[in-house]
């Protein structure tokens, strides 16, 4: 019990840009769908989202592999990334749009299965009608920045 307390604090430490995990990258590692722990978001979405690292830490440089767990009706506003983010669609059903502004109208609809590779600074925006998994593959050190500083949930709890 005491080693899934703090698998669970570590994790929501790395999502929430604490200290680093000490994971090696040079390891192998098998993650079955039923051992996945899911935890809170990072801080950089709305609350609602949940998360998972697979792989790797998003804090430092280097590839990492993260899920995100979206509830249905959550959305992501207009933001960017500075790295590539590579997007895999686990279950569930994802709207994707690029642009500044969030526009239901002008996303893509990407059904479980699907793929996008979005480049860096490319700004893009989302919408979930009905709960979603999704993975991120990218490297690090990942960080979101949002078009309107407004929509900034960080900005929002303090």
């Amino acid at each position: 019990m005491r080693k899934l307390a703090f698998m669970s604090g570590a994790l929501a430490l790395i999502l929430l840009g604490g200290p680093a995990s000490g994971q090696s990258q040079s390891m192998h590692r098998v993650v079955e769908p039923g051992t996945i722990k899911w935890g809170p978001g990072p801080a950089t979405l709305q609350p609602g989202a949940k998360a998972a690292l697979l792989y790797g830490d998003p804090t430092k440089p280097g590839l990492f592999v993260m899920r995100l767990k979206f509830p249905k009706g959550f959305r992501v506003a207009p933001h960017t990334h500075p790295r590539p983010e590579i997007l895999t669609v686990i279950s569930g059903s994802f709207r994707l749009g690029t642009g500044r502004v969030a526009d239901r109208g002008k996303t893509r609809l990407l059904r479980a299965g699907s793929f996008s590779a979005l480049g860096p600074n490319m700004p893009h925006f989302s919408f979930v009608e009905e709960e979603t998994v999704i993975q991120i593959s990218t490297t690090g050190p990942w960080s979101v920045n949002y078009i309107n500083p407004a929509d900034d949930p960080r900005i929002k709890r303090k």
